[in-house]
């Protein structure tokens, strides 16, 4: 048993907030159901959850946002609504601290966990999600960044030189974007949907030409898709041509998955139309990178169908069973194909995988190579079967049954 799924759920939920229509609790309950019925949860380690301590926290937010967040449980509810609208696109409840300090500690859990090899890799099924949350504020659903601070808190803990986050989420996650844009230590990579900035969280630092910052620049990848629909040649094709080669050059000594499945086929949010079974094979091509250390966090997700089937694909990748043939692989569409120029323009001067021949300072031509060496011809090892009236070619030998053949020659056949 290599693997490990990490359960956190909670099920207060403050009712009447619109953010509530799709994140609800289900999406925890569905998806460990699934793994449960699958005999998938069977096969893995479970690990016990833990609380971010607020050392933890401060990793990545600030004491000020902290302490505001710590007030949370002795608020009223028109307190509460109140502190809500500071934010966007988020909602607090009297337990929403406990909640989001207990995600935030089931990635740690998780990391410690593939760290010191008590696991390969795993999962951690988490409410409430974290790549929207900044260093002082809340976004998204999100209240604390969970796969930033796992990412903090490895380098610190256990010294890790070089992280590689890759967010497959629908949205944008801006939070780990700005927690790590000067850092040439995280590779952030992001695909979302995006379309010409009409789509939420509609920053304009969530295009293609957003690299990072000081020394940090070329260490943030940013993926918009500018169209609804993309499908499983979309997903690989930037998979396969630009975060792969990027990530092998980068040579990551840890992954972390911000995994939303709300980039799935029938989720109200993505509006996307991969299916589930794209990410067994996203997970399996990461899993060849940081001899296998792989953390996945759950972030979106809204689809109860989908989701509960993408979370099943990617765990049983995680234990290492074979991925199913890709489906419907009709080759990335045009609007894909144009984000994939877009961002390899980008990115080309900062990534030798990225860069033409002749950028380097050879063309196709000049690179010269050894003649491949001259293979010696064996003695008889290969037999051709022919019909009595065709004649035998040249340099061949006819025998009309095995009798003929002496024991050595057999040998040498076999």
């Amino acid at each position: 048993i290599r693997s490990s799924v990490v359960l956190h759920t909670h099920t207060y939920i403050w009712l009447r907030h619109p953010a509530c229509k799709i994140e609800v609790p289900e999406r925890l309950t569905v998806s460990h159901e699934a793994l449960v019925q699958s005999g998938l949860a069977d096969r893995c380690v479970s690990i016990p959850v833990r609380e971010a301590t607020d050392a933890d926290i401060l990793l990545v937010h600030s004491e000020e946002y902290l302490e505001a967040v710590k007030k949370t449980p002795y608020m009223t509810l028109e307190d509460l609504k109140e502190f809500t609208l500071q934010y966007g696109d988020v909602y607090f409840h009297p337990n929403i601290y406990h909640c989001a300090k207990l995600a935030a500690g089931a990635a740690l859990q998780l990391v410690d966990s593939v760290m010191t090899g008590k696991v390969r890799n795993g999962m951690a099924l988490v409410r409430p999600p974290g790549h929207h949350s900044m260093r002082s504020a809340a976004s998204g659903f999100c209240v604390f960044n969970n796969v930033a601070i796992a990412a903090r808190y490895a380098k610190q803990k256990y010294g890790v030189k070089r992280v590689l986050i890759v967010d497959w989420d629908i949205h944008h996650g801006q939070g780990v974007q700005y927690s790590f844009e000067d850092d040439p230590s995280v590779l952030y990579f992001s695909w979302h949907r995006y379309e010409h900035q009409k789509f939420w969280p509609q920053l304009r630092e969530s295009d293609f030409d957003s690299v990072g910052k000081n020394k940090g620049v070329g260490f943030n990848i940013n993926v918009p898709w500018n169209k609804v629909g993309m499908q499983n040649s979309d997903y690989l094709s930037i998979f396969c041509h630009l975060l792969l080669p990027v990530a092998y050059e980068f040579n990551p000594d840890l992954v972390l998955v911000c995994a939303g499945f709300d980039s799935a086929i029938g989720d109200p949010e993505g509006e996307m139309c991969a299916t589930p079974d794209i990410f067994a094979h996203l997970t399996h091509l990461l899993m060849n990178l940081a001899g296998g250390k792989l953390c996945a966090v759950l972030e979106g997700g809204y689809n109860l169908t989908s989701l509960a089937q993408s979370v099943c694909q990617t765990v049983q990748t995680l234990l290492g069973d074979p991925a199913p043939p890709p489906a419907n692989l009709d080759g990335p569409c045009k609007s894909a194909l144009d984000s994939l120029h877009c961002v390899r323009s980008a990115h080309r001067q900062y990534w030798s995988c990225l860069k033409h021949a002749g950028e380097e300072g050879n063309s196709i031509e000049e690179k010269v190579w050894p003649e491949p060496p001259k293979r010696v011809t064996p003695t008889i090892r290969t037999a051709v079967v022919l019909p009595d009236g065709v004649t035998c070619p040249d340099g061949c030998k006819r025998f009309s049954s095995s009798e003929d053949l002496d024991p050595l020659i057999i040998s040498k056949l076999k």
